[in-house]
């Protein structure tokens, strides 16, 4: 499988874990470490052919998802779970699978303008919130929908801000 875009992740391991799965091309963060060097390749691969942000399943990758979303907006999403990504108690990119890797990069988002197609009621009639299981419904449904996971809010937020359609939440309702 090769991927014409390139993907950004925060490490090295992250990045060799990518390569051994895919032909790919990287853009390493160092975490938080995005220096003038790394926004410059990061520019110019995002202006060249596009960039897929692949970050940790964890509060860190998130925050660094989000910066680099505020610079590029069209930048595309792929999301692994944590329970895809976990090797005891560590949590990312070079713990997956490349079966799960490829699987994440099949499901890439957009970033869209928000919609309203969901709400809180929704989420409480899909027994996402207010109910036992509901953080791990979420987690499986963010996995199969290819959103990753959140809380009750960032999860409500990702199904409006990435787009997905209700006929898509129905299908992956059924896969749960």
């Amino acid at each position: 499988m090769k991927i014409k875009q390139t993907i950004v992740v925060e490490g090295k391991d992250d990045a060799a874990n990518l390569k051994r799965c895919l032909e790919v091309d990287t853009i390493i963060t160092s975490g938080f470490g995005l220096n003038a060097k790394i926004h410059r390749r990061l520019k110019q691969a995002y202006d060249n052919h596009g960039l897929i942000i692949l970050t940790d399943a964890d509060v860190v990758g998130e925050r660094i998802r989000q910066t680099l979303q505020a610079i590029y907006p069209d930048a595309l999403h792929a999301f692994i779970s944590r329970e895809d990504s976990t090797r005891g108690d560590d949590v990312g990119v070079e713990n997956a699978s490349c079966e799960v890797i490829r699987q994440a990069l099949e499901r890439v988002r957009t970033l869209v303008s928000a919609t309203n197609e969901f709400s809180q009621a929704d989420l409480h009639r899909y027994r996402l919130i207010g109910v036992d299981g509901a953080t791990e419904r979420r987690d499986r449904l963010g996995a199969i929908l290819g959103i990753g996971y959140g809380n009750a809010k960032q999860f409500l937020k990702r199904l409006n801000h990435y787009g997905v359609t209700r006929q898509e939440m129905e299908e992956a309702l059924r896969e749960l």
